[in-house]
């Protein structure tokens, strides 16, 4: 049997698995679109703690714009947590702008918090490497039970740094795919084919119409982190972590590992994204701004941005923006599965956590407890949203007072509610969805950095200088480009490829010889 077929065989197992959870009752039974139910494991699982025991405040960091009924989320939670593990629950989201710079001081400062969301495209190697997350093997086998048994084994596998978890998948969508998510009201007012578009240079001629139709919107909202360069549009497999340069391509056989400035379609893109920034589709301050992707569409004078894309995307981001029925889809790449989705969304236990155990037992609950899980996404059931079935929801009136749009990172998307406004099969598109996908060479593989650190340090400091300017288009490509490329090989990139690419030989190896 063949590598590819094998590799196919667990996807198909885990697309299984997700949708064939152990179904268990509770006085908050309930499950998300229809696909799993709550999976617990026995209650000797959860450390209880005495009744006179003082319950732990658990601190829970995470990407996200404070919600106005955070509060009220928090007492709901910490009710509910500490019948559960005797704990209550702290949520700190820090939004996307500021998020990397806060996350930094607060690993730097040896800050005392107990779960943090991380991600293999967020630094998490590196952090992972200066000890600011805990290994979870022997946790996970004592307060985890629940994940063990609903994530399948080679998730949490392809998550290892040195044989080691030190964080949790999410239970989601495995495979990914990159485009646009744009404005179909508009673009239906305009009389804009969308359908013609298949690749981000046939946009040139949508974005022109509507500068010219609409004056005054925005054809194209860009910002650190979201451009056509983006990992998720560029299929670009960093091979462990996307601050560390060195990647081949999911969607190609090529097993050579490059630097991103000797990536023809990296470079390709370049042009294009600066010719775009030339015609003005793009903002002049996508360098800087801080402003997120959701909150540009939901100002109204954005038509597209740049986003990762799964079966309804379209629809969440709507129901998040307040602008249900006017925004649309289209891919503009290959569907693809590779180490960066398998750790693409986890949960880390801090290293400064003052009760891992509990930490522990939380993110398990996130992970099998169909109330908590909603109640963190959704919020409180007839106040922020109601059912018009079991696993169907609808708005309210408050239900812009709690929306985080956080689903994805948090535990077990298959426990969430859908919404009446998006499709009800949603789970079941989110397994085809991983069926179809592509499988990278670099699958399974996870870059040690301990023999690099220097050097990846002194590269990251030089990315954070050109890397957003460049990806914007908002500087000449071919002034800057040799410039960045002299900068990263005086930081020493060249080493940090050569032992990326040893590390891969290696792997790949072990691989031919254990089939």
């Amino acid at each position: 049997m063949s590598g590819r077929s094998r590799i196919w065989i667990w996807v198909w197992t885990l697309c299984l698995l997700c949708s064939g959870c152990t179904a268990a009752n509770s006085g908050h039974n309930g499950s998300g679109g229809g696909a799993d139910k709550d999976v617990k494991p026995s209650e000797s699982a959860y450390p209880s703690g005495s009744s006179s025991d003082e319950p732990y405040t658990l601190k829970f960091v995470y990407i996200g714009a404070a919600q106005p009924d955070e509060a009220k989320i928090e007492a709901a939670m910490s009710k509910y947590l500490t019948e559960k593990i005797n704990a209550r629950i702290d949520l700190i989201p820090i939004e996307w702008g500021p998020w990397d710079d806060k996350v930094n001081l607060m690993i730097a400062s040896r800050e005392k918090f107990d779960v943090i969301f991380t991600a293999q495209w967020n630094k998490h190697a590196v952090n992972a490497a200066k000890g600011a997350f805990l290994p979870l093997d022997e946790l996970l086998k004592e307060y985890g039970k629940g994940i063990l048994e609903s994530l399948d084994p080679i998730v949490l596998e392809g998550a290892r740094i040195n044989g080691s978890n030190y964080a949790v998948p999410t239970n989601k969508e495995m495979a990914a795919q990159g485009g646009i998510v744009y404005r179909a009201d508009i673009a239906e007012e305009l009389g804009l084919d969308m359908s013609a578009v298949k690749s981000i240079e046939d946009l040139d001629a949508i974005y022109a119409a509507i500068l010219q139709k609409r004056p005054g919107m925005l054809p194209l909202y860009m910002k650190l982190g979201e451009t056509f360069n983006s990992h998720y549009l560029g299929n670009f497999d960093a091979l462990g972590d996307t601050s560390i340069p060195g990647m081949i391509l999911k969607d190609s056989d090529s097993l050579t590992v490059k630097p991103s400035y000797d990536m023809e379609r990296y470079v390709h893109t370049l042009h294009i994204t600066r010719d775009f920034f030339k015609k003005g589709y793009i903002n002049k301050d996508a360098t800087t701004n801080q402003t997120m992707t959701t909150e540009a569409l939901r100002s109204g004078e954005v038509f597209s941005i740049t986003s990762p894309l799964k079966p309804g995307k379209a629809e969440e981001l709507a129901i998040e923006t307040g602008m249900t029925g006017k925004l649309a889809q289209i891919a503009l790449n290959e569907k693809t599965i590779a180490t960066s989705e398998t750790a693409g969304s986890m949960l880390a236990i801090s290293s400064t956590s003052q009760d891992p155990v509990r930490a522990m037992a939380f993110i398990n609950l996130l992970h099998t407890d169909a109330y908590l899980n909603n109640l963190i996404n959704h919020g409180i059931e007839g106040e922020h949203y109601t059912k018009v079935s079991d696993y169907v929801i609808s708005p309210t009136a408050q239900t812009d007072r709690y929306n985080p749009g956080s689903n994805w990172m948090f535990g077990n998307q298959f426990l969430n509610y859908v919404w009446e406004s998006e499709d009800p099969d949603k789970w079941e598109r989110f397994r085809a969805f991983n069926r179809e996908a592509q499988i990278s060479p670099g699958l399974g593989f996870v870059f040690n950095s301990d023999k690099v650190k220097a050097e990846i340090a002194a590269v990251v400091n030089v990315d954070r200088q050109y890397q957003s300017a460049l990806e914007t288009g908002s500087v000449d490509v071919n002034q800057v480009l040799p410039e960045y490329r002299d900068r990263l090989l005086a930081a020493g990139i060249s080493r940090i490829i050569a032992e990326k690419q040893k590390q891969f030989n290696e792997f790949l190896s072990s691989k031919r010889q254990r089939e």
